[in-house]
């Protein structure tokens, strides 16, 4: 196993950030000897982790071993209402509060991110740095916090919508009309954008997931 090395950052932050890259996925087994040789720390602050992600439902038990959680149906239904309002709001509070160099700076990922539209991995990756930059913006450090916690939950699905055919295109459109709407400090307008997109990719996700149903 290639081992990381990553000195500036915390064993949770590392294990956190390795199932929302997807090198661990719903389902995987985790095991403190694997994760303290793959990250070069001791396995006391691993096991200290694991216990703190299983407290956040980021992890579950499988008889003695502890996998990555995934979501059910009604689960991810929940999510996506929280998200869908949270995120909503974050769009009014930018609108109202971003800076004119944060504004431009989430012109320039809209515009830049459409180089990655024929890989799907790399486009997820750019959303949640996009969707992030919104949380920044809406200048709430609560907000932001309560959205971290979402987004944490969002990697437990094993599946990007962004994956369907043609969705990268509409999103980055939907990404485009929000910061219109925000660039105009129409709060209504960027609220009710954001929240669409999201609505869109939830559909878009069912779908996705009704397919793999015989």
């Amino acid at each position: 196993m290639t081992q990381i090395r990553t000195p500036n950052k915390d064993a949770y932050t590392l294990i956190l950030e390795a199932i929302d890259s997807g090198v661990y996925r719903p389902g995987d087994r985790l095991v403190e000897s694997e994760l303290a040789e793959r990250f070069g720390v001791s396995r006391t602050p691993i096991r200290e982790a694991l216990q703190r992600l299983e407290t956040q439902s980021l992890l579950a038990r499988d008889g003695r071993s502890l996998i990555v959680a995934s979501l059910d149906h009604n689960q991810m239904a929940e999510l996506y209402v929280v998200r869908t309002e949270l995120e909503g709001l974050a769009a009014r509070l930018a609108a109202r509060h971003a800076t004119e160099e944060e504004i431009q700076v989430m012109r320039d990922m809209v515009s830049e991110d459409r180089a990655l539209l024929d890989d799907p991995s790399a486009l997820a990756r750019a959303n949640r740095r996009f969707h992030k930059r919104i949380h920044l913006a809406s200048h709430n450090r609560f907000l932001v916090q309560q959205l971290d916690l979402v987004h944490r939950s969002m990697a437990l699905m094993a599946t990007t919508s962004l994956a369907a055919q043609g969705r990268g295109e509409i999103a980055l459109a939907e990404h485009k009309a929000i910061v219109d709407a925000i660039s105009r400090r129409d709060e209504d307008a960027a609220y009710k954008a954001l929240r669409d997109h999201i609505s869109v990719a939830f559909v878009t996700r069912l779908k996705l997931d009704s397919h793999k149903i015989d």
